[in-house]
């Protein structure tokens, strides 16, 4: 079996409400919150970013089981927002975590869905022997033009996976399905994306969650029955339980991982930490679907099964204790400065 060996996530503790958002932008609150389905978001603070977030992430996962770091032979971080244009997240990440030099390594970028193909890639290497164990993350600190309506969503998070042999969850299966659908993107040097407005529901998010979803289903005869949790990417809170009920997905199977209400969409980071809000609950023989999503555009789904395993495992704290213990929040103004749209 090869699957995750353990797991690791980080979220900032600083929060900005709808509320103040829409109050600085005149808007009403209550219709965006319904909208959406988002009630606040997570914030960085001044000295974090997209390689900080992948680090505290990549410490926990390394924590929380015994190996030695430096049989770690692949780290592969995948993020929209990568701290340097030219000069690695990985590299940092390997640093600080004391891997060593001898490791294959790249930073990955297909909006939302880098985390997921780090996964991909990860699983390969070590069923091809080619390393003992990779390390797949995914992190963003997502960038929203101010009075965007992505303003309200977009947030800062992340996850990282340890793959190997012997795992707490077994990789079962996983598919893809890819296309060049423009719905969201940006430029080289611009400092916020562009995105197709409704564009970016049925031609791009439904599309490819529904597809990938399908076709790992059809291909490696599951069905929705067969799985006790349901993860998908969250850029709101509507749009994966409309894909949940499509597929025949019951909301209790997705609740628990649907992160996205009181963090925000944390892009590479989003259902990968729902992932790790259901493993911090999930039970041996429980059966998982994940599905990512990226804007250009593509989604990976996995087929995932919950080892004995994991009764050893330590998973606390977990995502959720994370998410509603020692939240600080902030006003407009000081997450503007957080954004570093405020300079003394």
């Amino acid at each position: 079996m090869i699957g995750i060996i353990s797991y690791g996530s980080y979220i900032p503790r600083y929060r900005i409400s709808v509320d103040e958002i829409a109050r600085v932008w005149g808007e009403d609150a209550n219709t965006i919150k319904n909208g959406l389905g988002v009630i606040e978001k997570s914030v960085p603070d001044l000295d974090e970013d997209a390689a900080t977030i992948a680090v505290e992430a990549a410490r926990e996962a390394i924590k929380r089981v015994n190996i030695d770091v430096r049989d770690i032979g692949a780290i592969f971080v995948g993020s929209e927002s990568h701290p340097y244009a030219v000069k690695p997240t990985s590299t940092i990440v390997g640093e600080a975590l004391g891997v060593g030099n001898s490791y294959f390594t790249a930073d990955l970028e297909f909006a939302c869905k880098a985390g997921t193909a780090g996964i991909q890639i990860c699983y390969a290497m070590v069923k091809a022997d080619m390393v003992k164990y990779g390390l797949a993350i995914g992190t963003d600190t997502s960038q929203a033009r101010p009075g965007d309506a992505l303003e309200y969503s977009a947030s800062a998070g992340g996850a990282a996976f340890i793959i190997g042999r012997d795992p707490i969850v077994e990789i079962e299966a996983t598919y893809s399905f890819t296309t060049d659908t423009p719905d969201f993107w940006r430029r080289d040097l611009q400092p916020y994306p562009s995105h197709g407005g409704r564009f970016t529901g049925i031609p791009a998010y439904f599309r490819h969650v529904l597809s990938a979803a399908r076709g790992l289903m059809e291909n490696f005869g599951y069905k929705p029955s067969d799985f006790d949790y349901a993860v998908f990417h969250q850029p709101n809170a509507k749009f994966p339980i409309r894909v949940a009920r499509i597929l025949g997905f019951t909301l209790e199977k997705i609740s628990q991982g649907l992160v996205v209400r009181e963090i925000g969409n944390t892009y590479s980071g989003s259902s990968l930490i729902g992932l790790c809000a259901v493993l911090d609950v999930a039970k041996p023989d429980d059966k998982v679907l994940l599905v990512s999503f990226g804007s250009g555009a593509g989604s990976d789904a996995f087929a995932l099964k919950v080892t004995d395993k994991i009764e050893e495992y330590p998973r606390n704290p977990t995502v959720w204790d994370k998410i509603r213990n020692c939240k600080i929040y902030v006003d407009y103004a000081v997450y503007l400065r957080h954004r570093g749209k405020i300079k003394r």
